[in-house]
């Protein structure tokens, strides 16, 4: 990490403990393993995650807790992450280490993904976030944008997802 702000590390609990969180979930017609595939495409969060512009794995396969990432998103925030949990086709999540932005004091992210048998899976995804400073005082206007919006781009992931997954299951 270059020059950054310190974010206040989190673990799975801060879910409960923060009013600011953000669900959405999706029924996708792909298997887990394809869902886990599209989650370490550090391209595909570029095309389904619109704020995101770059995503950089920074420590090696296999990925699991303990991994870190520099994502880079619109406006030119970086925020540096460390992965909390890893269960592959199951769970992942992630905590800011750290952003190049003074705005964000807490942040975690948490994607559950629960096989249907059926070909298809629920994924959860839960967004929870503090910030400081002004954005800290605005943060109650923009809540119900966010809600909309994280809706809005969780629908891009399983469209995403679901392409993907018809793609791979055609034989070369």
């Amino acid at each position: 990490m270059t020059d950054y702000f310190e974010c206040t590390p989190v673990g799975l609990e801060f879910l409960e403990q923060t009013s600011n969180v953000f669900v959405a979930e999706e029924i996708v017609r792909a298997t887990p393993e394809q869902i886990f595939e599209v989650f370490e495409d550090a391209h595909a969060w570029t095309v389904w995650a619109m704020p995101i512009e770059k995503v950089e794995w920074t420590s090696p396969k296999p990925y699991g807790v303990g991994t870190t990432r520099s994502v880079h998103m619109m406006g030119g925030l970086i925020g540096y992450e460390e992965f909390i949990a890893w269960e592959p086709g199951k769970r992942m999540a992630f905590t800011f280490l750290g952003a190049s932005k003074d705005a964000t004091e807490k942040f975690l992210e948490d994607y559950r993904v629960e096989d249907l048998g059926d070909g298809t899976c629920k994924v959860q995804w839960h967004m929870a976030m503090e910030t400081r400073g002004f954005s800290n005082r605005i943060m109650f206007l923009t809540l119900p944008v966010m809600r909309w919006f994280n809706r809005r781009m969780f629908r891009k992931f399983r469209q995403y997802t679901e392409d993907y997954a018809a793609r791979s299951a055609k034989p070369a």
